[in-house]
């Protein structure tokens, strides 16, 4: 389905409900598209004015209208009783707990994207907005605190491990941002003052993706869908999806070259 859609290739498990959803949606709206359509023809040649020269005050005594009202009902409660409210449950109320997941926070600014990672004892440590420095210490990470001594700041680069659950948790530095991957089928607004959990498993490294794609340049890229300010369509950032083995040597290096920066700041 994802082909004849024309939507980009699929990077996540829960990829092909979605887009199950957006083709039985097109079907369904292509269906009332032609059956409205071939019904306004009809009565522009049924009731022409060459056929029908005086009024008719008596007008059509049939039920199909209604019959085709009640069909168009029941489609509609279809694709939101049937698809609709089952896939939201599914990827809002059924998160996976953090301890089977890898947590990131993903926090937007004017016009970049900063992604946090826990480190290895897996808590976040403490920030402090007085901390924050644009260019070394964009979301205030306080060093100090035993728990973010190993915390892995990035920018514009989300490295995630393959066929493992992800929880990123947005949050926004200034005005509303969008976070959306089009391959993950995911898509939310980072709201200022909000934390906004989304969760999906990321099945297809970013190389099986560009042998599939016959791209050897090919990322995933992460678009910012919502008007932010005059930088807006420069704010793109990166995923790049690797073996649970490649991400644990990327996450032991970055955790090692941030402390050596720690221990040297000249250097």
């Amino acid at each position: 389905m994802t082909e004849w859609l024309g939507l980009p290739p699929l990077g996540t498990t829960h990829g092909g409900q979605i887009d199950s959803l957006i083709g039985w949606t097109h079907i369904f709206m292509l269906i009332l598209f032609v059956g409205w359509g071939a019904f306004i023809a009809y009565a522009l040649v049924r009731f022409r004015r060459s056929r029908n020269p005086v009024a008719n005050y008596t007008g059509v005594k049939s039920h199909n209208s209604n019959y085709a009202e009640i069909a168009v009902a029941v489609v509609e409660g279809v694709l939101l009783f049937g698809f609709s409210i089952p896939l939201w449950a599914a990827r809002v109320d059924q998160r996976p707990p953090e301890s089977e997941a890898l947590v990131v926070q993903v926090t937007g600014e004017q016009f970049a994207w900063n992604v946090r990672y826990a480190g290895p004892d897996g808590k976040f440590g403490r920030t402090d907005i007085t901390l924050i420095d644009l260019q070394d210490n964009p979301l205030g990470v306080d060093r100090s605190d035993a728990d973010a001594k190993d915390d892995v700041t990035t920018l514009n680069q989300l490295y995630l491990p393959a066929n493992k659950p992800i929880i990123v948790k947005l949050r926004s530095k200034d005005v509303i941002h969008s976070f959306g991957v089009p391959e993950f089928r995911v898509k939310q607004d980072a709201i200022p003052g909000l934390t906004i959990p989304i969760w999906f498993v990321p099945n297809v490294t970013t190389a099986e993706m560009r042998t599939r794609t016959g791209n050897g340049e090919f990322q995933y890229e992460i678009a910012c869908a919502q008007l932010c300010g005059l930088g807006h369509a420069r704010m793109r950032g990166f995923v790049t999806v690797v073996s649970p083995e490649e991400f644990q040597k990327w996450m032991d290096d970055k955790v090692k070259e941030q402390a050596g920066a720690a221990a040297d700041p000249f250097r």
